[in-house]
């Protein structure tokens, strides 16, 4: 081989290792501009949320989302919730109980109108200790004085939900703008139970059920989704749904989001995915 042959064979090795070269770091600059930068949402959902939601992100998380972190979610009523945005409080995503603490965040500037989605639906029940041997107990049986009863405040829309259904019964009396009318037609906040009645509020549906967990009254209003949170109380009885307004859970993004992307894309997995789905129907939810 000629000193001419060898240099040219020596050029063209080294063409190829500079362009292989060129290559590779072409392709490590697309990966790095690919991978997505961590982030981390802050997620205000409303109590009855809280083990679905739970076990929601942790599955986000684990399907092709690692760069993804959530902060310490507050799982409140939803008049609470807002409450706390009102006062200052930061985050990314709000998820209510109810139509009207969802018209009040929109109203109020928290959220982001056009962000606004149903994202879940819900029951509502009447619960009693497991074991208490009760069953088939319907809103005239309450009524008619036989059970001790625990619903929530006014702040807490299961709350809300029950005042609604009581009313249709005589139990629950609507006051200010809402006097004189009863069922879908009432907010069921701002009116009173009967001095009648063995009535105990609470400020959470998870408080609520408690209530009946422990013995402390016959019965408490609920959503299905709550008997699946909590151990030790059985369904013994369905409120007519035609007694309330539907139970739908809204979300929306803050207008303070400072994550609006990764919100959108969470959100969307929530309604989307079937891993999401399978997680709700585990809990007793069901996809609006």
């Amino acid at each position: 081989m000629t000193v001419t042959q060898k240099a040219k064979r020596l050029v063209t090795a080294f063409a190829a290792f500079a362009c292989c070269a060129l290559v590779a770091v072409a392709l490590t600059g697309c990966q790095q501009e690919q991978r997505k930068e961590d982030v981390q949402l802050q997620v205000f959902a409303a109590n009855s949320l809280s083990k679905a939601m739970e076990e929601a992100q942790q599955a986000y998380i684990e399907d092709g989302h690692s760069n993804v972190s959530f902060a310490d979610t507050q799982y409140k009523a939803s008049g609470e919730l807002n409450e706390m945005l009102s006062a200052g409080s930061y985050a990314d995503l709000l998820i209510s109980a109810s139509k009207g603490s969802m018209d009040t965040a929109i109203k109020e500037g928290y959220v982001d109108e056009g962000t606004h989605v149903d994202l879940f639906k819900n029951d509502l029940v009447m619960v009693s200790k497991e074991g208490s041997g009760l069953s088939d107990v319907t809103l005239e049986d309450i009524a008619a004085g036989k059970y001790s009863i625990c619903v929530g405040d006014d702040s807490v829309p299961a709350g809300n939900y029950a005042a609604q259904s009581l009313s249709t019964v005589g139990v629950y009396t609507p006051a200010g703008d809402d006097a004189g009318k009863t069922g879908k037609e009432i907010s069921g906040k701002g009116g009173s139970y009967g001095s009648d009645y063995k009535v105990v509020t609470d400020t959470s549906v998870g408080n609520v059920c408690k209530h009946a967990q422990s013995g402390d009254v016959d019965i408490a209003f609920v959503y299905t989704s709550d008997v699946y949170r909590f151990g030790g109380v059985e369904i013994v009885g369905t409120v007519p749904g035609d007694t309330h307004k539907n139970i739908v859970y809204p979300g929306a993004i803050t207008k303070d989001c400072k994550n609006v992307d990764a919100t959108k894309e969470f959100l969307d997995w929530c309604m989307n995915s079937e891993k999401a789905q399978s997680i709700w129907q585990k809990w007793g939810f069901e996809l609006a």
